[in-house]
């Protein structure tokens, strides 16, 4: 019974997670593109990059929680290496971006003089 469950809707709850993750990313990217137009415009720093980055982050979060449900669903030891590799690379890209938006963060920066 269970079982049948998990076959029957795991999919599609993957697929909703992994069109979560694209609608965030593509929001986000037009979000940046046009504070970025804008900054062009107005000749301030603006931290579009900083809130693409975090879209990033967050889409990739959607995109890894559906790879982590796709691993109850694996029935080969071919597919438990592929699922393996591709949490392994969305989560380092994830890693990778918090670290970038810390290092862009003005709020996280030290003062060098302390």
């Amino acid at each position: 019974m269970l079982e049948f469950l998990i076959t029957r809707y795991l999919p599609a709850l993957i697929h909703v997670l992994e069109a979560m993750g694209i609608i965030v990313l593509t929001i986000g990217a037009a979000n940046g593109f046009y504070h970025y137009i804008v900054s062009l415009f107005h000749h301030n720093p603006s931290t579009s990059r900083s809130h693409f980055a975090s879209s990033m982050a967050i889409s990739l979060e959607f995109k890894l929680a559906a790879e982590i449900l796709k691993t109850v669903l694996v029935r080969t030891i071919d597919e438990i290496i592929i699922l393996g590799a591709i949490i392994l690379l969305r989560a380092l890209m994830t890693l990778i971006i918090h670290w970038e938006i810390r290092q862009d963060s003005p709020h996280e920066r030290t003062d060098p003089e302390k």
